[in-house]
Formats: structure tokens, C-alpha cells, sequence
């Protein structure tokens, strides 16, 4: 068994790919150990496929994916951590912002520390202050959500037991909270390690201002998936029955109202003129809509299929 597998999902990088791999291969040379390099290329238009194929030939420990077209980081990490064999896995991005002399101290805080995730921490960061700030408030935000004590949550640079990678899923735009799903998967051993971070030499960023939207949607789904994923029916169906039972409350007292106004013989408006009416029909109406739906998930819960599937181009 290879003692690391490193992980590296890219999308147009070809001017760093091959400074990347020496770089990192220098760094294992010097600490004799066993590895492999996965580079997993997300649909990339430029000549990256052409640098990993002449990588691949000249060095036995290049594997490489291709898929036909861009569908994210996090199918290509989730592609990669299903292909990788290493005792410990590191993810890194190709864009030379992540220094590979951190492997030996990742390594270490696995397999002598005893973690199961460390993340990095990119302290100090070549950025704009128009990232910098936002993302300092949306780690906060998921600390506080999650229970995760990272300070930079979406670093590229971590290590992971390989239990960890071969149960969690990575899928849709959930690469930004890959602690808070090992944290669900029962992983709770997730350290931190402050890491260097490099200013961009070539390309450029590929992560635009809709991070920031997507970013706090992908949370509160991963929140709900985690919580109420296994069993739909709890969140649904709580809040229907409630929906429903606040409806009838309204409607029985109204019902209950004009039928004693009936039998006392004394004047009561129509029930359809009340606004309560209105609103107790609404309330049924949706409460019985939620439980519905709370069942409807239960079965497609209950039936799901893989939920990733790519098409792959190329595999070396």
C-alpha cells in the first residue's frame, strides 16, 4: 500500500502542472515515501491534458482522469478520492497556492497524531480584501451552524485518514464543507494546521462572486442533509402536522362557533365570509402538502441510486 495519495482536481493549469508535480515529487523523494499522484481534469479547454499525459509516460506515479466536461471540484475530488489507494490522502489545488513541503507535517499529524482530518489554514493570504473579509464571515457562520472549529473551512491543502474519504460523498458544490460531512459521517478527530499561502503565478481564479451565494445555500443544505437526509419524513412531517393540527384548531372553533349560534338561535355570520376560515384551509392544506412530501422523500430516501455519475473521457 502506497503510504500518500495526492488528489488534485484542476481546470486550466497547464502553466503549473508540471512545476506543481516536481515540486511535490522532490518533496516525497526526500522523505522516501510511497505515492501517487491523481490529477483529475475537469473538462479543461486548454493543453493541461496534453502536460498530465507526458507526465503519466515519464513517471509510473502520475495516475490521471479526464471527464468530458466541467462539472466542479467537487465531483472531481469526489472521482479522485474514489480512485486513490494511499494509507493517507492529500487534497492540494494546481494553481501553485499550495505549498507541497506541508505534506510531511500533514502526514504526520495522521498517522502520529492520530486525526482523521486536518485541515489547512492560510493565515496569511495573498488576497483581495474583497475575499478575504467575506470569507472570514462565512467561516464564521459555519463554525457557529456546524460545531466545526476550522478557521479556514474551504482550504484546498488537507489530509485525510483514508477511511474518511473512501465513506463521505462529495457531490453538487459540497467541497466547502468536507469536515462538516466527515463530521456527520462520524469523523470527529479534525485538527487544523496553519499553511503558507502562495500568491497566484499563473491563470486565474476560477471561483467568481457567486461562491458568496451558493457558498451559504450549500451550507444550510448540507445542515438539513445531515440532520434530516436519513429520515425526511421527521422534518416534513413534524411541520405538516403541525400545519394541519393549527388548522383544524381554527376551523373547529369557527365550525364549533357557528353551530352553537345555530342551536342558541342567535344571528352568525356566514363562514366563509371569516378570514379564519381562509386561513385554517390554507394551513390543512399545507400541512397535508408537507406530510405528503415528507413521505414522497422517505421512499425516494429509501430507493436513491448513486448520486454521482460523470462521464469520463480518458483515465490513465
Amino acid at each position: 500500500m502506497k503510504n500518500i495519495s495526492v488528489v488534485i482536481p484542476l481546470f486550466n493549469e497547464e502553466e503549473s502542472l508540471e512545476e506543481l508535480f516536481l515540486w511535490i515529487k522532490k518533496v516525497m523523494d526526500t522523505n522516501q515515501y510511497s505515492y501517487e499522484i491523481i490529477f483529475v481534469d475537469d473538462g479543461s479547454i486548454d493543453d493541461s491534458w496534453t502536460v498530465i499525459e507526458r507526465l503519466s509516460k515519464l513517471y509510473d506515479t502520475v495516475r490521471a482522469i479526464k471527464f468530458r466536461r466541467n462539472y466542479g471540484k467537487s465531483a472531481g475530488l469526489n472521482v479522485g478520492f474514489a480512485a486513490a489507494e494511499g494509507d493517507v490522502v492529500i487534497t492540494m489545488d494546481a494553481d501553485l497556492q499550495d505549498s507541497p513541503d506541508e505534506i510531511p507535517e500533514l502526514y504526520r499529524m495522521i498517522k502520529v497524531e492520530g486525526y482523521d482530518l486536518v485541515s489547512g489554514w492560510k493565515k496569511k493570504r495573498f488576497d483581495p480584501i474583497t475575499k478575504t473579509i467575506p470569507t472570514k464571515f462565512y467561516n464564521a457562520v459555519t463554525r457557529r451552524m456546524s460545531g466545526v472549529q476550522l478557521n479556514d473551512m474551504n482550504c484546498g491543502l488537507k489530509a485525510y485518514r483514508k477511511n474518511v474519504i473512501k465513506t463521505i460523498e462529495v457531490y453538487g458544490e459540497m467541497h466547502r464543507y468536507i469536515p462538516v460531512l466527515a463530521k456527520w459521517a462520524g469523523f470527529t478527530k479534525i485538527g487544523e494546521k496553519v499553511v503558507q499561502h502562495q500568491a497566484r503565478k499563473h491563470g486565474v481564479s476560477k471561483f467568481g462572486m457567486s461562491r458568496f451565494i451558493n457558498g451559504p445555500l450549500d451550507l444550510a443544505s448540507i445542515m438539513f442533509v445531515g440532520k434530516f437526509g436519513k429520515r425526511p419524513m421527521h422534518f416534513f412531517g413534524m411541520i405538516g402536522t403541525i400545519m394541519f393540527v393549527f388548522g383544524f384548531a381554527i376551523f373547529a372553533w369557527i365550525g364549533g362557533s357557528k353551530l352553537y349560534h345555530i342551536f342558541m338561535d342567535i344571528p352568525a355570520k356566514n363562514i366563509a365570509t371569516q378570514s379564519g376560515f381562509f386561513i385554517a384551509l390554507v394551513a390543512m392544506i399545507i400541512g397535508v402538502q408537507l406530510f405528503l412530501a415528507g413521505f414522497l422523500a422517505e421512499l425516494i430516501t429509501r430507493n436513491a441510486t448513486e448520486r454521482n455519475h460523470y462521464l469520463i473521457e480518458e483515465e490513465l
